[in-house]
This record gives structure tokens, C-alpha cells and sequence, in this order.
């Protein structure tokens, strides 16, 4: 095999490859144990942070489930007794009936405290356990005003013995008048009682004896009523019925949910007030001879209270807290990881879910985690560093033979083969370069010929390129002034709407102006006759004529023909002033003076009508100086901008009484500004409906648009955009989102260093 000469002598200058395989490989493992070991000792407080972050995320969505079942099954309850009510199996009339049906739900659901229903006039039966002692009672009040009683019931639910008897008036508690009122199902706040502890001695198997009741304690409970008001067809007040669930299974579960070995969890309302926690400590205690819950920030247990205050101390108050938060309080030397979040269903419930986990739970096993890290990194760096000095003993001879051949097809010797081996991969570089080599030549005849068919085909598609271009150039240009013609079509619509009222207004007064002036003539002509002596027939003329009234009329007569021919030339002006038909170059123009011609031109369209109160325009014009640009082209984009503005704003209409509109009108504010001294924005707004965000982000696309077929092209606003960045160089943006409005901002500079070329888009 040849070589190129002085190769030999050049490559005694180089290390050998056997080296070079191995010492970069073993750099790389040192440095990959030094890194992990620094990783692993700079980011152990990221490993709590993350650890504690993830059981906190699983706990809360515990507690999330827990509740989202827990507290669905009062409302579940409800809506299957107004099933029942409805479809008769559940008769309301019928006390006893009543009691059974409530009672054998009581008994199936061993978290209610009361499940029942009262009728509009006081009358109430159900079943639940408000007294220790006795596993579930019934309960009925036969009327409003009289003595509610407690029966123990049998097996089948039928009363068999009188426990006691108190008043009570259901419709009169204040939750449940906000329930009857609002005339949904909802809950009422939550309630916290005392049960007196009894001891029932029972006097037969049937318990048909009268029972005997001694107060042996007392136990404190905390509950959360839904309330559920059914009605008939018509309306009218069936009942109203009521599930009180225990809250007590709140606190088992968090107790038995075991976030961390010292983690905990408690649940309070937005006022502070708890729900259940995890800890040991009571969440309810007697104050006063009343129960009632402890507050967060006064619990018994010093770790809800801290956690509390922090709360307190950062948002302010419990009811700002609307997303989930993450926080860190320092208790008893130590980090608390504190994760906030709100909990609401569609029943108006809306409680606080807090998890705290301290640091200590983590610490041990990220520093045992950190050494076996290292450890294991030590002994892949001895394992790999034996692989590495056996793979490049192996590695290197095939490797060597394969460089030596690569040099010599480089002099263009093509053809050059190496041997095969028994390591798969060299041996398919092996082959794979043999083929290389005997293919090398062909290759490159191959190469110039596709060369030259490339460039023969860039030609031809470069020219197909070219006539589509231009071919889309003219059908833009086609398209463009189809849109512009439809534009001014509505454009001379308005002034002849416009002109024909000061013509008419003229042509009225012409006639009464030719009479008052023969008349004055011929009384002139009598003066003359008659002069100097006024005689009867001047009289009579003068009489005839009224001409006290003439002389006061005939001036307000010629006065309002004036403001008619006033009128006309203004709307003359301002056609002429919006088109700029001679005034194609650019040149200098006030602003306000296009904005104003354009308002006028579409005044048709704003002012009042028989069936709509018309659209209020809003100026806010400040000062700015004279801004060079094509007049025409940009009082096109002002009437684009104002058309759909009135177009959007009569679509909201058309969905609003006359009065609604009256009271909220519809409105378009028009106001100028200066921007860094040398740019001019104009921003035309409307209280419309708005439009989403895939609309908005459509709006300046050719042929897009959201009128029906037939009312739009979808080239207003393209042509605008074009008009606005191309031709001026500025900026047209538009701010919108649904139920807010609209508003189109347009922005181009007062001076401009590279005149734009001449000439109309359309």
C-alpha cells in the first residue's frame, strides 16, 4: 500500500491513539464524579425542596378527592328525595311514612347527623344521631309553634318510645330562609352542637316500656347542612329538604393520611375558622356555655397557629387567597414546607386545604441518596477505566489501517480496500469504505452531471416563479380596486343622502322668496305712485302684505337658504376632502381634518333612527403637527376602521332591546396622540362585543371576514394593514377580547426619512 510520503515521519509527532482513547475517557469519569459529588452536595436542598413539593402535591389532591366524595353525597341525598317526592314514593304528608323513608337513609349512611324535611307550614320529620347513647332516632314536629320530639324507633323504623321534646321552628333559621329565598339547593353554615351522653334502659325485647334517660357526658360535633327546596310546576313550595353531614370523618382521614412522618394537615373556611385537622388537638371547644370552633390563628396546637399568623402576615387576610400558594415558616428551629389550597364546589363551599411538612423528614434520606451516588460513581470510574485500556488495545489496529487507506485515495489512488474484522461495527465501516472507494469515481461523474440538470431546472422554475408573481400581483391589484369601489359605492350613498336634505331645504324657499320680493316691489311701485302722501290702497297693500313680518322674515328667510348652500358646499368639501382624488402625491395633511370628513361622510349611518338611538362618537384630539402621507389612501383606511367599528357595534345591537341601548349606548372614541415625539397614533375604540382570539389574529388576512356571504370581501382591513405598513411605513395593531370591545391603533411617523413610492394600492 502506498503512502504519502513523510507520513511516517509526521505521525512519531503524534500520541498514540491507544492513549488518546483512554485518557479523555478517564478525565471525563473524574470529572463526572467530581460533578455529581458537588451536585449532589449544592443541590440536597433542592432535592428537599422538590421531594416535599411532591408529597405536598399528592396530599392535597387527596384531601381534593376526599372532599369532592365526602361532601357529594348530602346533595346526592337531596336530589334523590326530590326524585322520590316527585314521582310520589315519598309522600311528605304522611309523618310516619316520612320517618321510616328517612330513617332507613340515617341508618345506611352512618356520617349523617340528620337527614329529614319540613313543609311550608312548620310540619318536619326525619332521622339522624344528635343524642349519645341511642345509635339513631327518628324526629317529628306536627306543626309550626308546637313541641318537636325525639322517638326511639325499631328495627323497621316505627316509634317505640318518647326521648324528648323542645321547640323548634325549622323555616325559621336564618340559613335555611337564605336557601328558601335564593330558591336553590345550597349549603348552610356550618353548625357545631353538643350531645348529652345517655344510658337507655330498655323494658323489653319490643321496647315497648317507657325509657329512663341519665346525662352521663358530653361530646361536642361539627356539621355542614345542605339544604335542597322543592317545588311544584307551579312554583309553589313543597319542602325543604335537609342533610346534616358530619365533619368528624374529615379529621380521622387527614389523621390516617400520613403526608410525613411529622407533616400535617388541617382545613379552615376563609374567615379562619377550622374544619378538621390531622392533629390530635380538638378543633371545637365550650367558651362562654356556647360551642363553637377554634380559629386558626387561636388553635390549641402551636404549629396551625404559626402557619396561620404567616398566612395572615403575608396575604393579609384568608379570603385574598384565591390560587394555590407555597410558603416556608421557621417553627421550633426549623423549616416548614407550606402548601395553600383553595378548595369550592358548585354549592358555594369554599375552604382553605394547608399542608406543612418540615425539612427534618427529608434530610436523612438525601444525605444517604448523596452517598450512594458517590459511591457508585467510584466504582464506575475503576470498572470503566479496565473496559477502556482493553476496548483501545482492540480498537486501535483496524482504526489504523482504515486512516492509512483514507490517506492514499486523498492523493487519488480510488482504489483502496481494507480487511475485515470480528467487531461488527469496524467491520461495517470496513465494508462501507471499500464500497466507498470503488464507487468514489462514478460518483463524481454522477455529481457534475446532476450539477448541470440542477441549474437548467432553477432556470426554469425561477421564471415559473417570476410570471406567478407577477400574475398575483395583478390579481391583488384587480381584487383591490373591487373592494375600493364597493367603499365608495357606500361612500356616495351617504352624500347623496346627506346633499338632498339642504336641496330640498332650499328649493322649499325659493318659492316664498319670489313672493316676498314681488310683493315688496309692488308696494315700492304704490310709494312711488302715491309718494308723497301716504294714500288707502298703501294701506291696504301694506296690511295686505304684512309687512312688519315681512321685514322680520325675509332676513331669516335669505339666512337659512344661506346654510342650506352652506351646508352643501361643507359636504361637497368633505367628499372632496376623504376621496383626495387631487392629491394623490404625498404631502403634508392635518389628521383631524380626515378624521372629521370621514365621521361626516358616514354620519348616516351614526345619527338616530326610528327603531335605534343611534351610535355616539367620542373625540379626543390632541395636538399634533401636520403628518406626511398619501391623504386618500389613509382616509381609505379611517373609513375601513369606522365602517366594521359600526358594523360590529349595530351586530351587538341586534341583540339589546331600544331601552338597553338607551341606557348603555353604543360608542366609538376617537383619540390622537404623540408617541416619542415623532410618530402619531390614532385609535379608534368601540364598546362592541369583541371577538376572540382566533379572530383577531385573522383580521389583516386577505379574503378573511366574519360578515355573512354577500355583506364583506375580507379586504378592508387587508388592504388598511398594506396601506398603513407598506405605504407609510407604520403600524396597525388591534386590542380585543370577548365582551371588551375593540380597539384598532394606528401608527405612522409625522416625518419620513425614505418617501414611500407614489402611487394608490388600488
Amino acid at each position: 500500500m502506498n503512502v504519502r510520503p513523510g507520513y511516517a515521519a509526521k505521525a512519531t509527532q503524534q500520541f498514540p491513539l491507544r492513549l488518546i482513547l483512554i485518557v479523555p475517557f478517564l478525565l471525563q469519569i473524574f470529572a463526572a464524579v467530581g460533578l455529581v459529588g458537588y451536585l449532589s452536595f449544592i443541590n440536597g436542598q433542592k432535592a428537599v425542596n422538590d421531594l416535599a413539593n411532591q408529597l405536598i402535591d399528592k396530599a392535597s389532591q387527596q384531601v381534593d378527592e376526599h372532599l369532592d366524595t365526602y361532601l357529594a353525597l348530602p346533595q346526592q341525598l337531596n336530589q334523590i328525595n326530590a326524585d322520590a317526592i316527585a314521582s310520589g314514593r315519598l309522600n311528605l304528608n304522611d309523618p310516619k311514612a316520612s320517618e321510616q323513608y328517612f330513617w332507613s337513609q340515617a341508618r345506611a349512611f352512618k356520617n349523617l347527623s340528620y337527614i329529614g324535611c319540613a313543609l311550608p307550614d312548620g310540619r318536619e320529620s326525619g332521622a339522624g344521631r344528635w343524642v349519645n347513647g341511642v345509635d339513631l332516632l327518628v324526629y317529628e314536629n306536627p306543626r309550626r309553634g308546637g313541641l318537636a320530639s325525639d322517638y326511639l324507633a325499631d328495627k323497621q323504623g316505627n316509634r317505640v318510645s318518647l326521648v324528648q321534646s323542645y321547640q323548634n321552628d325549622p323555616l325559621a333559621n336564618l340559613w335555611n330562609k337564605q336557601v328558601l329565598r335564593t330558591r336553590r339547593p345550597g349549603w348552610s353554615g356550618i353548625s357545631t352542637f353538643e350531645t348529652s351522653t345517655v344510658e337507655i334502659a330498655e323494658a323489653g325485647k319490643a321496647l315497648e316500656s317507657q325509657n329512663t334517660v341519665s346525662n352521663v357526658g358530653i361530646n361536642y360535633y361539627v356539621a355542614v347542612p345542605a339544604r335542597y327546596p322543592v317545588y311544584d310546576q307551579k312554583g309553589n313550595l313543597l319542602g325543604l329538604l335537609m342533610v346534616d353531614l358530619l365533619l368528624t370523618n374529615v379529621s380521622e382521614f387527614l389523621r390516617n393520611l400520613k403526608v410525613s412522618p411529622s407533616g400535617q394537615v388541617f382545613i379552615m373556611e376563609r374567615d379562619g375558622l377550622l374544619i378538621g385537622s390531622s392533629s390530635t388537638k380538638p378543633v371545637v371547644h365550650k367558651v362562654d356555655g356556647k360551642t363553637s370552633r377554634f380559629s386558626a390563628l387561636e388553635s390549641s396546637d402551636p404549629l396551625i397557629r404559626a402557619v396561620a399568623e404567616k398566612l395572615k402576615e403575608q396575604f393579609n387576610n384568608f379570603k385574598t387567597l384565591q390560587n394555590t400558594q407555597e410558603i416556608e415558616v421557621k417553627f421550633n428551629g426549623q423549616r416548614q414546607f407550606i402548601q395553600v389550597t383553595p378548595w369550592r364546589d358548585r354549592f358555594g363551599l369554599d375552604w382553605l386545604v394547608v399542608v406543612t411538612v418540615p425539612e427534618s423528614d427529608f434530610n436523612s434520606q438525601i444525605n444517604a441518596n448523596t452517598r450512594t451516588t458517590i459511591l457508585l460513581c467510584l466504582g464506575a470510574l475503576a470498572v470503566a477505566t479496565i473496559l477502556g485500556i482493553y476496548t483501545s488495545r482492540w480498537i486501535t489496529r483496524p482504526i489504523l489501517k482504515l486512516s492509512q487507506a483514507s490517506e492514499a485515495i486523498a492523493t487519488g489512488q480510488l482504489d483502496q480496500t481494507v480487511e475485515t474484522t470480528n467487531i461488527k461495527e469496524l467491520d461495517a465501516v470496513a465494508q462501507s469504505f471499500n464500497h466507498m472507494a470503488s464507487q468514489l469515481q462514478d460518483s463524481f461523474n454522477e455529481l457534475e452531471q446532476t450539477n448541470a440538470e440542477l441549474e437548467n431546472r432553477v432556470e426554469a422554475r425561477t421564471a415559473e416563479l417570476s410570471q406567478t408573481l407577477t400574475d398575483l400581483r395583478h390579481t391583488q391589484i384587480q381584487l383591490i380596486q373591487t373592494e375600493k369601489m364597493s367603499s365608495l359605492g357606500q361612500l356616495v350613498a351617504g352624500v347623496a343622502h346627506e346633499i338632498n336634505n339642504p336641496v330640498n331645504f332650499i328649493h322649499g324657499n325659493l318659492i316664498h322668496t319670489e313672493e316676498y320680493a314681488q310683493n315688496l316691489l309692488n308696494l315700492v311701485n304704490l310709494y312711488q305712485q302715491e309718494y308723497p302722501n301716504s294714500t288707502a290702497n298703501i294701506e291696504d297693500e301694506i296690511e295686505e302684505i304684512d309687512l312688519d313680518f315681512l321685514r322680520q322674515d325675509f332676513p331669516k328667510l335669505l339666512a337659512s337658504m344661506r346654510l342650506g348652500a352652506e351646508r352643501i358646499r361643507e359636504i361637497v368639501k368633505s367628499l372632496r376632502n376623504f376621496s383626495r382624488l387631487d392629491e394623490a402625491e404625498f404631502k403634508e395633511v392635518d389628521i383631524h381634518e380626515g378624521l372629521d370628513s370621514t365621521l361626516l361622510i358616514l354620519f348616516n349611518r351614526l345619527k338616530p333612527t326610528s327603531d335605534h338611538p343611534g351610535i355616539q362618537v367620542m373625540k379626543d384630539y390632541s395636538e399634533i403637527p401636520l403628518v406626511e402621507c398619501y391623504p386618500g389612501q389613509l382616509n381609505q383606511v379611517f373609513m375601513n376602521v369606522l365602517s366594521n367599528a359600526i358594523d360590529a357595534l349595530h351586530e351587538s345591537d341586534k341583540k339589546r332591546t331600544f331601552q338597553e341601548i338607551v341606557s348603555n349606548p353604543s360608542t366609538i372614541q376617537i383619540s390622537t396622540e404623540l408617541s416619542h415625539s415623532n410618530w402619531v397614533i390614532v385609535r379608534i375604540t368601540d364598546n362592541g362585543q369583541g371577538m376572540a382570539e382566533d379572530v383577531r389574529t385573522k383580521l389583516f388576512d386577505p379574503f378573511f371576514t366574519t360578515k355573512p356571504i354577500g355583506k364583506g370581501t375580507g379586504l378592508g382591513l387587508s388592504i388598511s394593514y398594506q396601506i398603513v405598513t407598506e405605504k407609510h411605513g407604520g403600524k396597525l395593531d388591534c386590542y380585543s377580547a370577548p365582551g371588551q370591545g375593540a380597539e384598532f391603533a394606528i401608527e405612522i411617523p409625522i416625518r419620513q426619512t425614505i418617501k414611500p413610492l407614489n402611487g394608490a394600492l388600488a
